[in-house]
């Protein structure tokens, strides 16, 4: 089969498309033949060895992917000929998959597989931040971070699913259809006084922000959440890791919550079915449309791996299998 190979810590630019045999399934898991692999900013992260797992080389990247089902256990939530959507620790930016029963979901019919691509990670990460460590409360108002790309468009979606107020954050005014066409409520931009332009919409406050970008963003984050806020940090596309002088903590009894999808599933794979029906359920509702920004084939992952270190990227970043 043919897969997407990290040999060196070189950059996405050092990536390369190679032939490997197809991965040898056990009995209880599931073998997928992929349509769409989603591309994240941890992809990129891995081809210079700057994420927290680092794999020993040569390894596949790739976290989430959407196919039709190959062949599945007695039990799973999938058989053969299904579309489905599916988290794999590693390696799927290949032609053919195997996963666990447990992170592999049925496709929704209202979505394709290249939305499908950010099914499996992006909104289960997410729903998983805004309902089990934020406590989303219908009527809240939610502030997004980095809303023009996969995650944020994400949180849009699901936050406006579970019936919170939107304000989005984009990095440029070229991006702020994105957000709109994601369901945001209000749409500022990072570049032209973004903080002050919340404090003056007249929302009165923020009470959960989303926050995958990390950096300068978050010391006006923490001043804008109302009283028993929930900042929840997802990731640091920004590339600074911030720090808080928690006294700011303590005066409003707000909150500074981490948000680790993956590595909580390791020791609890249950909560993912759950969220898999209910994120089914926004979907079949019209809230999760999930946002396909540049599609690739295979064999140009560099490209896409350049565009999202870059932040050239909108949407959800793709990679699509013939």
């Amino acid at each position: 089969m043919k897969a997407v190979q990290i040999s060196t810590l070189e950059g996405p630019g050092a990536v390369e498309l190679v032939e490997l045999d197809e991965p040898t399934a056990t009995d209880t898991e599931v073998v997928i033949d992929v349509k769409a692999v989603g591309v994240s900013f941890v992809d990129a992260l891995m081809t210079r060895g700057l994420y927290q797992v680092r794999p020993t080389l040569p390894f596949v990247p790739g976290v989430e992917v959407a196919g039709v089902v190959r062949s599945a256990p007695a039990g799973s939530s999938v058989k053969a000929g299904d579309r489905c959507a599916a988290y794999i620790p590693i390696g799927g930016y290949a032609e053919v998959v195997a996963a666990k029963p447990s992170v592999t979901f049925p496709l929704p019919d209202e979505l394709s597989f290249e939305q499908g691509a950010a099914f499996a990670m992006n909104y289960q990460t997410v729903h998983f931040a805004l309902v089990r460590r934020g406590r989303l409360k219908r009527g809240e108002h939610v502030l997004v971070h980095g809303a023009a790309g996969g995650v944020g468009t994400a949180a849009i979606q699901v936050s406006k699913g579970l019936g919170a107020r939107v304000t989005a954050v984009v990095d440029t005014r070229a991006n702020v259809p994105v957000a709109e066409s994601a369901g945001a409520d209000l749409v500022v931009v990072a570049e032209e006084g973004w903080a002050e332009a919340v404090r003056s919409s007249g929302a009165g406050g923020v009470d959960v922000t989303v926050d995958p970008v990390g950096g300068d963003f978050f010391a006006d984050s923490i001043r804008l959440l109302r009283r028993e806020g929930r900042h929840l940090v997802i990731g640091f596309a920004a590339g600074g890791i911030p720090e808080i002088a928690v006294n700011r903590l303590l005066l409003k009894n707000i909150e500074v919550v981490g948000v680790y999808w993956g590595g909580f599933i390791e020791q609890d794979e249950s909560i993912a079915a759950d969220s898999a029906a209910e994120l089914a359920r926004l979907a079949r509702e019209g809230y999760v449309r999930p946002v396909v920004g540049n599609s690739y084939p295979l064999a140009e992952a560099a490209q896409a791996l350049i565009a999202i270190e870059e932040r050239k990227a909108s949407g959800k970043v793709v990679l699509t299998v013939e």
